[in-house]
């Protein structure tokens, strides 16, 4: 094992030994020796997020003209890689089980102070759904024009070049990724401890504790076997799924009783300011995040043509009805200021319905959230792997287990985040820093969709929206951007602007110089041999 992990890095070397010299991506430093069987053309600038514009037949086989863009020019040819697990079911228990987590259970409450009004608040809800359903078929175009993984970061490299995608790696990997994560163990660990305390709030340190147990046990899996994490995937989303059915039915039996009078006064209220109605939207699209979670796996996705967009065409439907309905069973049983004065919506529900099963509820949120924090995860080290991959991060976070072809360094790499920021945080405030930071790059993958539209209108794209729906999702993600600073402007606001762009102080001489600290050699050593993983561009060089 130890003897492979040598081979790699000498390899990675180059013949003369120097790591700087046969760098071509910074950070980054594998070395792709010449080929003069019929390998793609132009591979080195196309690796992994960029392809020329012409539109000539790939050595790949007839029909594949971005297959460079997959590698799979050199996927044939690899031992070790990523394998292509999922199926349809999978890709729908991905975005369903990572959408519905702890949001639905945290954020009705939210909306509802918010906007002071039941019927403000599900318009909200419904809006959320629906944008979240326009922006995932945009980037079902995007996914199935370029099937690498990384979502974002992919896109931004073949729209706008190293720059922009690098800030993005930047920014994700440092803190999105790892918060997302953060606020679900959070909710996950604060739901099971309740469970064992009753007459007063559980202690801090106790609820961060479980979650840096939770955290540790989503690792182990993922770290063990795709296979396994995408297993505990579909029989965690299963099982949420039937505890969203216990609300619902229990909701429409309040109902049947006549218990409607929270839902007839819907709209009694003041409306709320368009700043509100933006922050407001912050918290509706926490629960729904996670509909492009899909798009980062897109290399593990069995004919990602084909069911990367019916994944989402069925998964997001799923989950705004489910939210909908779900709501509408809340207000069948409690009026709008108990679910406010309420820190746990779904445990009141249980409680006031389901009687000596109440415990059910409890239950089944930290079965929804363990499973939604599996699938954040299981995205989040598919991100390093693609963005190390290209030299924007350490090579370590690019290399997989020799045996279990897991990304285990880049799930490590988020977990040691996530969990620094279980110890250091808050859920409101990890979800406003999230949210405020997301819908700037969401924006930019709909900017990224229209400008290839012009720039490259030749490129292969099986799955094709109407234009009218990326430049929606562009205008309502600039709303969600610039509307809470100009309602409310916060520091907070400045500060990540200001944290984006200090990710040009790593990029210019570490990325666009290619620089290349002598001692990062030893350390990728190090970890090579520590985690037991490979490079899987270098493996083809054994057979």
């Amino acid at each position: 094992m130890f003897q492979h992990a040598f081979q790699a890095n000498h390899l990675q070397n180059g013949h003369n030994g120097s790591v700087k010299e046969s760098s071509k991506h910074g950070w980054n430093n594998n070395h792709f020796p010449p080929i003069d069987d019929g390998f793609c053309k132009n591979s080195a600038a196309n690796f992994r997020g960029r392809s020329t514009e012409t539109s000539a037949p790939d050595p790949c086989g007839p029909g594949r003209m971005r297959e460079s863009l997959e590698g799979s020019c050199t996927k044939t040819k690899d031992p070790v890689q990523l394998q292509k697990r999922l199926g349809l079911f999978s890709g729908v228990a991905l975005i369903v089980g990572t959408m519905i987590g702890s949001g639905i259970f945290v954020s009705p409450s939210g909306l509802l102070v918010r906007t002071g009004s039941v019927g403000v608040s599900f318009i909200i809800w419904m809006a959320c759904g629906l944008l979240s359903l326009l922006g995932a078929l945009a980037y079902a175009e995007l996914g199935t024009m370029n099937t690498s993984s990384g979502a974002e970061w992919a896109y931004f490299m073949d729209a706008f070049g190293s720059a922009p995608a690098f800030l993005f790696s930047w920014v994700s990997t440092l803190v999105l990724k790892p918060s997302q994560m953060a606020i679900i163990c959070l909710s996950f660990a604060q739901y099971a401890v309740e469970a064992f305390i009753s007459e007063c709030n559980p202690p801090i340190i106790v609820v961060k504790m479980v979650a840096l147990l939770c955290i540790v046990c989503i690792l182990f899996v993922n770290c063990y076997s795709v296979n396994l994490g995408m297993a505990v995937q579909n029989i965690f989303t299963s099982a949420k799924l039937i505890a969203v059915l216990i609300i619902i039915v229990g909701g429409a039996w309040k109902l049947f009783q006549g218990n409607t009078q929270h839902l007839s006064n819907a709209f009694n209220n003041p409306t709320p300011s368009m700043g509100v109605i933006a922050t407001a939207f912050y918290t509706g699209l926490w629960a729904y995040d996670g509909w492009n979670n899909l798009n980062y796996v897109t290399e593990e996705i069995q004919n990602p043509s084909k069911n990367l967009p019916r994944s989402i065409i069925i998964a997001i439907p799923l989950v705004t009805v489910c939210y909908a309905l779900i709501n509408i069973s809340y207000l069948a049983a409690m009026s709008p200021d108990e679910m406010i004065e309420s820190e746990a919506v779904a445990v009141t529900f249980g409680n006031r319905i389901l009687g000596l099963f109440a415990w059910i509820m409890p239950l089944s949120v930290t079965i929804s959230t363990f499973g939604s924090a599996n699938g954040t995860l299981f995205a989040a080290g598919r991100l390093c792997f693609a963005a190390s991959r290209e030299g924007h991060l350490l090579d370590i976070l690019s290399y997989v287990h020799v045996r279990r072809l897991t990304p285990a360094p880049g799930l490590i790499f988020h977990s040691l985040i996530a969990g620094a920021m279980v110890l250091y945080g808050t859920i409101d405030s990890l979800i406003d820093f999230f949210s405020f930071t997301a819908w700037i790059f969401y924006a930019g993958a709909m900017l990224a969709l229209i400008v290839m539209r012009y720039t490259k209108p030749n490129y292969p794209r099986p799955y094709k929206v109407p234009i009218i729906i990326p430049v929606i999702v562009l205008v309502i993600s600039a709303y969600l951007v610039i509307g809470p600073i100009i309602d409310k402007p916060q520091l907070e606001y400045l500060y990540t602007i200001l944290f984006i762009l200090c990710g040009l102080v790593v990029y210019v001489p570490f990325v666009h110089y290619r620089m290349h600290p002598a001692f990062m050699n030893k350390v990728t050593i190090f970890f090579q041999m520590l985690f037991e993983v490979v490079p899987t561009s270098q493996m083809a060089m054994f057979d």
